[in-house]
């Protein structure tokens, strides 16, 4: 409570989020986009002559060029595929929304 008896209400508090169709199917896209683009990009990584000590694919130990990109694109992934679970479910929760 604050100093005159009122009850202070938090920003983030939300008694329920509700996500339209249209949100939720653009969280869907974005979750696809992520997992059609970074294994191809990964790729790339992997086959770049700056990945490897020697400048040949796979020969020798692998520079910090390969493990930072490794982990921005597994960072990346693991965003995406919530971001795209977060539009699933708000797709369905919006269908029984709508069905009651």
């Amino acid at each position: 409570m604050s100093a005159n008896g009122q009850v202070k209400r938090s920003l983030a508090y939300s008694a329920a989020m509700v996500l339209s169709r249209g949100w939720a199917v653009f969280l869907v896209g974005v979750g696809v986009w992520t997992w059609v683009i970074w294994p191809r990009f990964a790729v790339a990584i992997w086959q770049d002559p700056r990945s490897w000590t020697s400048g040949t694919v796979a020969d020798g130990p692998a520079t910090s060029f390969l493990w930072v990109h490794a982990l921005l694109i597994a960072a990346s992934l693991a965003i995406g595929t919530t971001v795209g679970v977060l539009g699933i479910r708000g797709w369905f929760a919006a269908r029984r929304r709508q069905a009651s």
